[in-house]
């Protein structure tokens, strides 16, 4: 790994540590899905090899995360058996000062909106170079399609002022979701004007299933940089 490469993760490892204090003994945990989720999980696994949190029990909101936490020793759960989570802790590919986010870059992105919509609290977990003043300027916004309808969106997408593109995998076929549908990542020239207009507008679209819009749902964010960890709060509001 190059340094830059260590540094990043050693600043999600960073984020990921100050993110385990919401964690209480007994709680039901929303494990969200990427790779600063990736040193959460080992975070809870080393706590829990030093004796805390045996009581824990986590929701996956992805294959590739339930993978994790089972070799890691994780005790899992499903929304079946607990509806209700007290908190979830994700990471995000974009957030603004209102807390407001973009995720699904990953590809989870309903898993981890469903997770979180179940959730008390959701807490995220980024480095600085995920914060920006407006959504969408760095990260496309991911839109899950059904791939029956898939062939009529882009057009409805460009109406909304974005360039889809759809998501491939590494064999060039259409990348899966663990929902079995697709994804169009959407780029916005300017960014996104108006999150809330966009996400109504992508709701009541039928054959969309999913945005990676997550808005109103973040209590915090934890955000790693090189001069330490801050904790955001809505309204802009900084903790140390």
């Amino acid at each position: 790994m190059d340094a830059a490469g260590g540094g990043a993760e050693a600043l999600k490892r960073k984020a990921a540590e100050r993110a385990a204090e919401w964690i209480r003994g007994g709680m039901t945990l929303g494990l969200g899905t990427g790779s600063t989720v990736r040193h959460l999980l080992d975070v809870i696994a080393e706590r829990r090899a030093g004796g805390e949190w045996a009581d824990v029990v986590g929701v996956p909101t992805s294959v590739d995360t339930e993978r994790r936490a089972t070799v890691l020793g994780i005790p899992l759960t499903t929304l079946a058996e607990r509806p209700r989570i007290d908190l979830t802790i994700d990471g995000a590919d974009e957030v603004d000062p209102e807390l407001r986010l973009i995720k699904g870059l990953g590809g989870a992105l309903l898993r981890e909106k469903i997770v979180a919509a179940a959730s008390a609290q959701l807490v995220i977990v980024a480095d600085e170079s995920k914060v920006v003043a407006k959504l969408g300027t760095k990260a496309p916004l991911p839109v899950e399609v059904d791939p029956f309808g898939e062939p009529v969106q882009p057009g409805f997408l460009r109406g909304l002022g974005c360039e889809p593109v759809l998501r491939r995998g590494g064999d060039g076929s259409p990348f899966v979701t663990d929902g079995r549908n697709h994804v169009l990542d959407c780029r916005f020239p300017d960014g996104i004007a108006d999150p809330e207009g966009l996400e109504r507008a992508l709701a009541l679209r039928p054959g969309i299933v999913e945005s990676g819009l997550f808005l109103g749902m973040a209590t915090a964010a934890v955000i790693a940089g090189a001069d330490g960890v801050r904790v955001l709060r809505r309204g802009g509001e900084v903790a140390a």
